[in-house]
């Protein structure tokens, strides 16, 4: 069932990518709805070996799905939506995290490293933001948070390394796509940000939905 789901996932992501190209908004929207849906019915279909830890990254998808439906709108308003949507999403996933291992474990020099880039990020965003400034910052705060987790139960969690390996290459995943959006929406619009951020973010909810069937 996993091999028919990635092999349909990587169909729909290149359909989305070309639809991006082409700019056509109708198709994209379909196309990028059913896919998110995918991750979705993915997470649904795993063994939940970790309850608490399924329910909460559920929860967390599925406000993804929503925020990915938002996005895919030209309304700046629809941005700002999706932008909380993702946002809700991310502290569903930090309250994941936090079922597999206590957050007062997170203290890690990964923790460091990850801010550290994080304000960086920030600091290149900043003098394009505006009258999003406060909710950017908000967001990479969370996120920032989010990716600090999962670099603990990477590194200081005993479930198995296959679960711990798609937590940690999942949420890194997200967070890089995470640039593609903001170089795109505040920097440069260019479709080299969805051709390389796109494949990025699928990869990493699809990782992540995948993960919950390896903590066993």
């Amino acid at each position: 069932m996993n091999i028919i789901i990635i092999i349909l996932s990587i169909t729909l992501l290149s359909g989305l990518l070309y639809y991006e190209k082409k700019k056509y908004r109708l198709p994209l929207l379909i196309v990028k709805s059913i896919l998110s849906l995918l991750f979705v019915i993915t997470a649904m279909l795993q063994p939940h070996p970790v309850p608490a830890y399924f329910h909460y990254l559920f929860i967390g998808l599925i406000f993804c799905l929503i925020g990915d439906v938002y996005l895919a709108l030209p309304q700046e308003k629809a941005f700002r939506a999706g932008l909380v949507a993702f946002l809700v999403g991310h502290i569903f996933y930090i309250f994941s995290f936090s079922s597999l291992i206590p957050i007062s474990f997170w203290i890690s020099s990964g923790l460091f490293i990850i801010f550290g880039i994080s304000a960086l990020i920030f600091l290149w965003l900043r003098p394009h933001l505006k009258s999003m400034l406060i909710p950017v910052l908000l967001y990479i705060l969370v996120i920032t948070v989010m990716a600090s987790g999962a670099w603990a139960v990477s590194w200081k969690s005993s479930f198995p390394i296959s679960g711990r390996a798609l937590i940690l290459a999942g949420s890194l995943c997200f967070y890089v796509s995470d640039v593609f959006v903001a170089r795109d929406k505040f920097i440069k619009e260019e479709y080299t940000n969805r051709f390389l951020g796109l494949p990025l973010y699928y990869a990493g909810q699809f990782m992540l939905a995948f993960s919950i069937g390896f903590l066993k």
